[in-house]
């Protein structure tokens, strides 16, 4: 139960719910247990008129009054047991909500490093399906615990009153129920935490298989994934069983046990009234009702140890994410001015997760209005200075300055909000294209959009769909080209009017005539601001203020197109190489 503890703050938020509830399901089961003694009352009432003890009109009127309290205590009672549902499990659907929410600002604060250590398809199992059994326990469990524990309070006390030996034999089977439920409850605690495991897994294939669908189909492996599916499927679906085997023999033991309680009762209490021990029939008649009310409850004392244990394991595994800490922090929550003067100085850079150096001593300095644009063969760091920029990774080595001070010492918010990111791989969400536009500003206007796309070379080619900027894409962005993906990328980033532009290789998958036109553009919108240019291509680089080369995470050139073009390097090179493929 360590685990389901973190959910006391919630508790204690909705308490006043809580409390209310409890109140009104001791009142409810106050009222179930008149049916009992009314029972009684008539028998009584029947005995004394065949005995000759009252007249026909007294008669009447006692089981005529019995009757009515009978019914009157059960419309009560399902009343109050209506409100009592109202705020028990209306309480179970906030926490549900508080939860989601805490596990998904959670998620927001993590870094990258947490998202290449962990599924998507995990990460959302853990927000829905483990969720879902946290408020079980916080709702249904909950509140068949509170009514339960009332119930047999109450129904034992009145049971010990009206006969102290009777109700002794009748409570035999309880220890062994209390033995059975403790054994039973162990094994449902371990089986759960495997079952929720190969959910996520499941959740995780099938998440990977609609995502890259295009690659499968391309391959032609649906029967292979299918089959791959289908097994992983199987291993789920005989772990279900497992579980299901070990809680089916909650019920039929309840079931058991208080049917052996009612054969106690008729027998014993049979025995007594045959000697004189019980006054009257109705007794016995009494206590079948009790021990018949006490089956729901006991019942469901192993349905809700079931939920407790499937909590347990669930909250436990959202617990994990919860404990993480994240390496990013927002070490300064007051204010900050971004400008774009951007120093490097002596840093290095490794990778966690993989241990590669991508960053060895780098330095360079860029001031606002410059344009830096950064080349380099495929894993030699390019990328790993813009995400240490963004401070999506933190340094550990050397130092990174805007505006004079270190990245750590800025507001992170503000920081973000004034960078103008373009990912080397081009996401957009399954949205409308004026959306995804916006996505940068949220209270851009039509005009505002248009006027992005059109620096983006984007817009001719939005107004030829059907509807326009209306159109929503696909998932990923999947409707579109890949040129149309970066240019859409390139707009949402320029909307913003950032102080920093960052632009990862966004240009590779268009040509060069519109390529010229965006660097243009780009070239007009980055007036004033700080620009970073990372590129496999000379024209993206050649109008840059600065140039730098990486080889194996060190600059290896540094200079302007004219100097580089002049050295032997790779710079030339790959000038000369795409001079050559050009003409």
């Amino acid at each position: 139960m360590k685990a389901l503890l973190h959910l006391n703050k919630y508790f204690y938020k909705y308490r006043s719910h809580l409390i209310i509830g409890i109140i009104i399901t001791i009142i409810a089961r106050l009222f179930l247990l008149y049916t009992p003694r009314y029972v009684k009352q008539i028998f009584t009432v029947i005995e004394n008129y065949f005995s000759g003890n009252i007249t026909i009109d007294v008669f009447k009127n006692d089981l005529l009054e019995a009757i009515l309290y009978i019914i009157g205590a059960a419309i009560i009672g399902a009343i109050l047991t209506f409100f009592m549902r109202q705020t028990i499990i209306n309480v179970s659907r906030y926490i549900e909500f508080d939860l989601k929410n805490e596990i998904y600002a959670q998620y927001q604060k993590l870094s990258l490093n947490f998202y290449k250590k962990n599924r998507t398809g995990d990460l959302m199992n853990r927000i829905t399906e483990d969720v879902t059994r946290v408020r079980m326990y916080a709702g249904p469990a909950i509140m068949y615990s509170i009514n339960t524990i009332t119930l047999i309070i109450m129904v034992i006390f009145y049971m010990y009153k009206a006969s102290p030996k009777l109700t002794l034999y009748t409570l035999v089977p309880l220890p062994i129920l209390s033995i059975i439920i403790y054994k039973l409850s162990k094994e449902i605690h371990n089986r759960s935490t495997v079952v929720q495991e190969y959910l996520s897994k499941l959740s995780t294939f099938t998440q990977e298989s609609f995502s890259g669908i295009s690659v499968i189909k391309a391959y032609g492996l649906e029967a292979q994934t299918s089959k791959n599916f289908n097994n992983l499927a199987i291993e789920s679906k005989n772990k279900q069983v497992s579980l299901a085997k070990v809680q089916a023999w909650f019920f039929p033991m309840m079931i058991l046990l208080i049917g052996t309680s009612n054969l106690l009762v008729i027998y014993i209490g049979g025995m007594q009234y045959i000697n004189g021990e019980i006054e009257s029939i109705g007794t016995i008649a009494e206590f079948l009702m009790y021990v018949n009310l006490l089956t729901w409850p006991v019942a469901t004392v192993g349905w809700v140890t079931s939920i407790v244990q499937q909590a347990e394991a669930s909250q436990k595994r959202i617990n994990e994410f919860l404990k993480i800490e994240p390496e990013i922090k927002n070490e300064n929550t007051a204010n900050t001015k971004i400008e774009g003067d951007i120093v490097f100085n002596n840093v290095s850079f490794t990778y966690d997760d993989t241990n590669i150096n991508a960053l060895k001593e780098i330095s360079f300095s860029i001031k606002t209005g410059e344009t830096l644009s950064i080349l380099g063969k495929t894993g030699s760091g390019k990328s790993t200075i813009l995400d240490l920029i963004s401070r999506l990774y933190d340094v550990k080595h050397g130092n990174i300055t805007i505006n004079n001070k270190p990245l750590k010492a800025l507001n992170l918010y503000n920081l973000r909000d004034s960078i103008g990111y373009v990912p080397q791989d081009a996401f957009l969400f399954s949205d409308s294209i004026k959306n995804n536009i916006s996505f940068g500003k949220i209270d851009a206007t039509n005009d505002d959009v248009i006027e992005a796309a059109k620096n983006a070379q984007v817009h001719k080619n939005i107004i030829k769909f059907k509807n326009g900027y209306d159109t929503v894409l696909g998932e990923r962005g999947i409707t579109l080209s890949g040129g149309q993906k970066q240019r859409v990328s390139i707009a949402r980033a320029i909307i913003k009017s950032p102080k920093i532009l960052l632009f990862d290789d966004c240009l590779s998958a268009v040509d060069t005539e519109t390529e010229e036109k965006i660097l243009k553009n780009l070239n007009k919108i980055s007036k004033n601001k700080t620009s970073i240019i990372v590129s496999h291509r000379v024209s993206s680089a050649k109008n840059a203020d600065k140039i730098i080369v990486l080889d194996d995470g060190k600059i290896v050139q540094e200079g302007n197109h004219e100097s580089l073009i002049n050295v032997d390097g790779y710079y030339k090179e790959l000038y000369l190489k795409q001079l050559s493929e050009k003409s």
